[in-house]
């Protein structure tokens, strides 16, 4: 095994000790090896799995985070941690306080630390939930513009840096790079990011050497770059006689090799580091041979990301950026100080308990008392808790939204899509309420004008973190006012839809992180909700509370072809956690399902919404909304409840038709002809399937809700065969059967699309009256 390698650092930079963070940062690995250890090693699992826990990964950013939060964060600023370094946040947490000591028996059990930080079920301070790769990095940039945007519109300050912790290998994610060259980012001073180029991913060493690269790409990008690559050690020897060829040595050198001489005993060493090329044999082999084997292996993990006061270092300079954002490139050992370190199969290693009882003696701690803390009166002890001290921050009341509106006064009439009614929702909302609508944020990744947003952007403007002219203002042809400013209400990004949904999920976290709660409120072609489905549902998953809206929708839009026609959306929806999915089919259900998902957002036990439109106009009069009152109010209940009877015959049905948003021309008009033709048919319109799946749950007992939706749209008395309708895969509405256990026919979308007129393609798909009436008839003779 190779001897552990300690970096003996400076004595102070900046009044701080070196030598006590050093102290510290042995404890930090400790502790956060220990955490893994412990839910491997000694607890027991009753599964038998494998728990893991990433301890070669966690060694690789100890130095870097202690030296972050120890020596250099203060109590604004935020920071996304890698995933795999959980144990390290967790150890930290808990020196510094924040965590209790009974938790660190539980890295991975049910209630306990989680596998990667979690915002929502970590009981530590976390600042980003990460766990999906890429996605916790380009969090802090959609944080900073989240917080730049709620400081410019509300009595907010302005907050600290915005940090993440980034593993090499996860710059292959290609989220990462669509966040980076989004035009908006190259202005955000406040976003740090800390590149740990540990030079190994999950498999391998990864190959080349491609870090160089990647900072001329983010340099491309308009970022200030950082490199910590080498140790105070190692630059000494640098400057020794034949140093500079040992430093080209060690440059050119691939990863794979340099990763080979960190499991090589001083003898190998001393073999393999010269090198073949005979000038430059000749000058390393003069430099190491004044070297002891102590020596020898100590300089050559000598590397920048483990040298304290050069990271200390890094993060002031970059605080001294004010123009862009800036990235340091720290090199790091995966695996640092332990006995797998450099190993190209560490990533999943762990630590037999003979090396972990190893590791307690080289760094000082008591394997007896595993979980053992400094002296508050030592220096490590004064340290932590001036660090505690610093980062405290004081509790703000939540400032709650203004009250949401029952209605709009609106008269949907004539032919109108339900695209056209949420674009002149807008308009309503500023007229009705126009406190509650200065909350609203809008976003967009270019499609603002063709989801109906243009009227909306003309009223407020755009954005932006400086003034930009509108050169097309005086040209009488423009109908989009393209008005740029730090008081603007919607926010244009580029052509990715990832970055869209990254951006409302953390303007969705503005009520938690600064205690101003935001109606963000995002839209896209709802083809593509597929395509942002991963960071849209993480961004859920962290707390982001937010109004995604997927229009235009389905083979609806018909010429558009398949590449554009959305099949699958209707059940993502349903299937999505801590979101309520609705596709209204008349302007007066798009008005109150709206204003209601608005009413969930920013506060404690709120709730996302997912609205999928169409452009297909209809005639507002099939909705029948009643003039009176009182049963309009009962109307407006149902909608929201999931669903509401449009027809009911005068006995009991022979079949039951239940449509879903665009297709309820088609569900009325085959209820026509059956009735025609003398058959008795209920017509329904789920607003939410969503929801009535829910309250079919409840009340099996699976789940919690309110389950009266069932008995007002399926009662016993009434319980007959049922033809589902909607434009989307039709296996969405299959378990309306089991409500009442009767036959049921689901028709819908269950392959491509192609270009064509909205009745060719219903034809095509088998979702036009005639095959209606005929699934109606069929289901009756069965």
């Amino acid at each position: 095994m190779t001897p552990f390698a300690v970096t003996s650092p400076p004595e102070r930079t900046d009044g701080l000790s070196l030598e006590t963070l050093d102290e510290v940062q042995r404890k930090v690995l400790w502790l956060a090896v220990s955490l893994v250890h412990h839910a491997n090693k000694v607890r027991r699992v009753e599964s038998g799995v494998k728990v893991g826990g990433h301890q070669a990964s966690s060694a690789s950013m100890v130095s870097i985070m202690s030296a972050l939060y120890l020596g250099h964060l203060g109590p604004a600023d935020r920071v996304s941690v890698k995933p795999h370094a959980a144990p390290v946040l967790h150890a930290i947490n808990y020196l510094l306080g924040r965590l209790d000591a009974s938790y660190l028996t539980e890295l991975r059990s049910f209630g306990g630390l989680q596998s990667y930080p979690s915002r929502l079920k970590d009981p530590d301070p976390v600042d980003f939930s990460t766990g999906s790769v890429g996605i916790g990095a380009t969090s802090t940039i959609w944080s900073a513009i989240a917080q730049r945007y709620v400081s410019d519109h509300f009595d907010v300050p302005r907050g600290g840096r915005q940090i993440a912790l980034v593993g090499d290998a996860e710059l292959d994610e290609g989220a990462i790079w669509e966040a980076i060259v989004d035009p908006m980012v190259s202005r955000l001073d406040e976003v740090l990011w800390v590149i740990d180029i540990n030079r190994q991913s999950l498999d391998r060493v990864v190959p080349d050497i491609a870090a160089g690269r990647i900072a001329a790409m983010f340099e491309a990008a308009g970022w200030h770059t950082i490199t910590t690559k080498y140790g105070s050690r190692l630059r000494e020897l640098f400057e020794r006689p034949g140093g500079k060829g040992l430093r080209r040595r060690i440059d050119v050198m691939s990863n794979e090799e340099y990763q080979r001489l960190l499991v090589a005993d001083p003898t190998e060493l001393r073999e393999r580091l010269p090198g073949d090329v005979k000038s430059v044999r000749m000058n390393v082999n003069k430099i190491i041979k004044e070297l002891d084997d102590a020596e020898l292996l100590r300089a050559v993990r000598d590397l920048g990301g483990h040298d304290l006061g050069d990271l200390l270092g890094a993060f002031r300079e970059a605080d001294a950026i004010t123009d862009r954002p800036s990235v340091v490139f720290a090199y790091t050992i995966k695996g640092w100080q332990l006995p797998i370190e450099g190993h190209p199969g560490n990533h999943s290693a762990l630590l037999s308990q003979e090396q972990w009882e190893q590791l307690a003696s080289h760094l000082g701690a008591d394997p007896t008392a595993p979980w053992e803390t400094f002296d508050p009166d030592s220096d490590a002890g004064r340290l932590c808790g001036s660090a505690a001290e610093r980062l405290k921050t004081d509790p703000t009341p939540l400032s709650p939204l203004p009250s949401v509106p029952v209605e709009l006064g609106r008269n949907h009439a004539s032919a109108v899509s339900t695209q056209q009614a949420f674009g002149r929702f807008f308009g309503d909302l500023s007229r009705e309420a126009p406190e509650l609508a200065g909350h609203v944020v809008t976003v967009s990744p270019d499609v603002a004008s063709s989801t109906n947003l243009g009227g909306w952007l003309n009223r407020v403007g755009v954005w932006n973190m400086r003034e930009r002219r509108d050169w097309f203002a005086d040209e009488a042809g423009t109908l989009l006012h393209w008005r740029e400013g730090d008081r603007g209400q919607h926010i244009e990004l580029g052509i990715a839809e990832g970055n869209l949904v990254g951006l409302l999920g953390e303007l969705g976290l503005t009520w938690a992180r600064d205690r101003q709660p935001l109606i963000p409120i995002g839209t896209l072609y709802d083809p593509f909700v597929n395509r942002a489905l991963e960071p849209w549902s993480f961004g859920i998953y962290a707390g982001g509370q937010s109004i995604l809206v997927g229009t235009p929708s389905g083979v609806t839009l018909a010429p558009e072809g398949g590449a554009h026609q959305s099949i699958s959306t209707p059940s993502v929806g349903l299937e999505q956690p801590g979101c309520v999915a609705w596709e209204p089919a008349f302007g007066q259900d798009m008005e109150w399902t709206l204003l209601h998902a608005l009413t969930q957002l920013g506060r404690d036990g709120g709730s996302s919404a997912y609205f999928r439109l169409s452009t297909r106009p209809i005639d507002q009069e099939l909705a029948q909304v009643p003039d009176d009152a009182a049963l309009r109010e009962v109307r407006r209940q149902a909608v929201l409840a999931g669903g509401y009877r449009l027809r009911s015959a005068a006995a009991r049905p022979e079949v039951t038709l239940v449509g879903v948003g665009a297709i309820m021309p088609e569900v009325c008009e085959a209820a026509d002809d059956l009735e025609r033709s003398n058959v008795s048919v209920d017509v329904l319109c789920l607003t939410s399937p969503d929801l009535v799946f829910r309250a079919l749950q409840a009340r099996k007992g699976i789940a919690e809700a309110d389950h009266a939706i069932l008995d007002d749209l399926f009662p016993p008395d009434r319980a007959s065969p049922i033809v589902t309708v909607l434009d989307g895969h039709p296996h969405t509405l299959a378990f309306l059967g089991s409500i009442q256990a009767v036959r049921i026919t689901s028709l819908g979308v269950d392959d491509f699309g192609q270009s064509g007129d909205i009745q060719d393609l219903y034809r095509h798909f088998g979702i036009d009256t005639d095959t209606i009436v005929g699934a109606a008839l069929d289901i009756m003779d069965g």
